[in-house]
């Protein structure tokens, strides 16, 4: 059984090395099924396979995480590398474009601002009674 964390450490050469190995001991162990061989090599088969996406998935997630690194500073990005979301939020617009405002809005802006309104506060006299609750006070 083969450890994902230790593929991750191996280098791309390394990694086909180890695939092209499970892949003939997989052809090895399916000959051996078609043979009638003994039942623990029958049951490695599953083992193998596993492994064997094991080693194709680390492959691929490392090529991907070499071309977001090649694309970090462009200005577009491949759609696979572009993030997933749905149809409809993808179509959205961006914040900058909904942002934006016409000539006619900015005018209409600068020469009708929203009023400011105060509130004047005149001075209250506040008694206070002997006979209430001190929370009143």
């Amino acid at each position: 059984m083969i450890k994902v964390h230790e593929l991750r450490d191996k280098s791309k050469t390394e990694l086909l090395s180890q695939l092209k190995e499970l892949k003939a001991e997989l052809s090895l162990l399916r000959v051996a099924k078609v043979t009638g061989g003994a039942p623990n090599k029958l049951s490695k088969i599953k083992v193998v396979r596993l492994s064997i996406a094991q080693v194709l998935t680390v492959i691929s997630q490392k090529q991907k995480a070499a071309l977001r690194e090649a694309y970090k500073k462009k200005k577009f990005l491949p759609l696979d590398l572009r993030p997933k979301k749905t149809r409809a939020i993808r179509r959205r617009l961006t914040k900058h474009q909904q942002s934006l405002k016409t000539e006619r809005e900015k005018k209409r802006e600068m020469y009708f601002p929203q009023r400011k309104y105060g509130i004047k506060v005149e001075a209250f006299e506040i008694y206070i009674m002997r006979d209430m609750p001190l929370f009143f006070h």
